[in-house]
């Protein structure tokens, strides 16, 4: 009789082990603050849209690892000329987009040549500005021609702004993107989710992830309530710093404290009177104290800055002296330019919580010296149309998440408007720079210049708050891009 029961609880025991093993946990929602206004990278310049996209449907010919590494993508291998000019790219073999179409040179060259036209949407397009020309060799290999040399080129292949794309798909990419990558594009419930599914045909690794659902929750308040009642795995960007310590205490999760490549900024209209005088310009960078809107709106977390520039590069320059806080100054230099008595802009502020936050403790800083902004809160669409495309704006508060972007500063027509001919030239010269040290030289350069000529209010390099359930392996600490890479993502046995 007792070897029977041993025999039913050994077939009960195997019942579940084989159970366990047939529904272990292969999706994952993962909830992120802002909604996607479409899912189009290379024609928009919303963070959101590349957190969602890149690496999982849409892949370039580099791309970006977790480690900040730039590694190859859909170009297997690549020779550069000794000139530095001609890159002729090897396209890996037997690559089909999500809707069965061949990925070939064509489509490179359908990509690029979209992002060079005249008529480009794309939010980076100067990062195409040096290629001359673009070469359909065959099939697999295509050659790429630049004006000049250019130490940046794989590192620019690189962004989400330089996915490949068909044109077989294009016409409706914005809400049916169709990529190469891991996932497929499912389903996107406007206002609540959107879902991505395995792609079965894909050329790299199989990724763990079966399905995998990006939710949109911008109140920091339902943030922690979502995460603490289990309701979503892991929340990239976590709102609400103050709520850490809860979460670290708490073993069912774990909490992911990074850097991110967002200088996050007073950005500042610089063709819009006052802002046109630098004394201006000057005394709003003096206003401000930028411990006190780390320790006030990120609880602690976060570097302060003085250029647009991150602290984890080893090109890094310490320039927060420059701009600092010390009001009696700004006051002086307020007088100097004809505002004694202050003045009154608008301070445009989207829903991140670094925005808003802070920009209640800036708006405070600026009165205390004569300024009184009006608080001017946003949609991050409407921030979009209004403040980045319209310049519509007196100041405004945003974290520039791109990679190594200082050469934003070179564009005069971009939404600071900040227009040097000196700023323009170096970058030129660094851009044709390939010397590893003579690049760190010019560098150094470049954020002295825009330190100095108070562009923007420098406040803090954004720190990456990651909180998700204590199985999940795989996820960015850091972000050396705008990115949720689902192809790494496990849950642990």
């Amino acid at each position: 009789m007792q070897s029977v029961r041993s025999f039913t609880s050994a077939l009960a025991l195997g019942a579940i082990l084989i159970g366990s093993q047939a529904f272990a946990k292969s999706d994952i929602t993962i909830a992120m603050q802002l909604e996607p206004p479409h899912l189009d990278p290379t024609s928009a310049a919303a963070q959101a849209i590349d957190s969602v996209v890149y690496t999982n449907v849409f892949e370039g010919l580099t791309r970006f690892m977790g480690d900040g590494s730039v590694v190859p993508g859909l170009a297997e291998s690549w020779e550069i000329s000794d000139d530095g000019k001609v890159y002729t790219f090897k396209l890996r073999d037997g690559v089909t987009f999500h809707d069965g179409t061949a990925m070939d040179a064509e489509d490179v060259k359908f990509s690029l040549d979209r992002a060079t036209a005249e008529d480009s949407t794309n939010a980076q397009k100067a990062l195409f500005a040096g290629i001359e020309s673009v070469e359909v060799v065959d099939p697999l290999n295509l050659k790429v021609t630049l004006k000049e040399p250019n130490g940046n080129f794989l590192f620019n292949l690189a962004w989400g702004d330089a996915v490949i794309v068909a044109p077989e798909s294009i016409e409706n990419i914005k809400t049916n993107p169709v990529g190469t990558g891991a996932f497929t594009f499912d389903n996107w419930v406007q206002g609540d989710s959107i879902t991505l599914k395995r792609n079965p045909n894909y050329w790299g690794e199989e990724p763990a992830l079966e399905s995998a659902t990006f939710k949109f929750i911008s109140d920091p308040t339902a943030a922690f309530a979502a995460m603490m009642a289990e309701d979503i795995d892991a929340f990239d960007n976590f709102p609400a710093p103050e709520n850490l310590p809860q979460f670290e205490a708490d073993p069912r999760f774990q909490v992911l404290v990074g850097s991110t490549e967002g200088e996050t900024i007073l950005s500042t209209n610089n063709k819009q009177p006052p802002f046109d005088d630098i004394r201006v310009r000057q005394a709003l960078a003096h206003a401000i104290d930028r411990q006190a809107i780390i320790d006030g709106a990120m609880f602690g977390y976060g570097t302060p800055i003085g250029t647009h520039f991150a602290p984890h590069n080893p090109a890094y320059v310490d320039l927060t002296g420059v701009s600092a806080y010390d009001p009696e100054k700004s006051r002086a230099l307020l007088a100097e330019a004809g505002f004694e008595g202050g003045f009154e802009t608008t301070l445009h502020l989207p829903p991140p919580s670094y925005a808003r936050r802070g920009g209640e403790i800036i708006a405070a800083q600026l009165a205390d010296v004569g300024i009184k902004a009006e608080i001017i809160n946003v949609e991050w669409a409407q921030w979009l149309e209004s403040v980045f495309k319209g310049k519509d704006f007196g100041l405004t508060i945003v974290s520039h998440t791109e990679p190594m972007d200082i050469g934003i500063y070179a564009r005069p027509d971009y939404y600071f408007q900040y227009d040097s001919t000196d700023f323009q030239a170096l970058m030129d010269t660094l851009n044709s720079t390939t010397d590893p040290d003579e690049r760190t030289k010019l560098m150094g350069e470049a954020q002295r210049l825009i330190s100095n000529d108070y562009v923007n209010g420098f406040l803090f390099q954004l720190a990456k708050l990651g909180v998700a359930k204590a199985g999940i392996q795989g996820l960015w600490e850091n972000a050396p891009t705008a990115a949720i890479d689902l192809t790494a993502i496990s849950w642990s046995e």
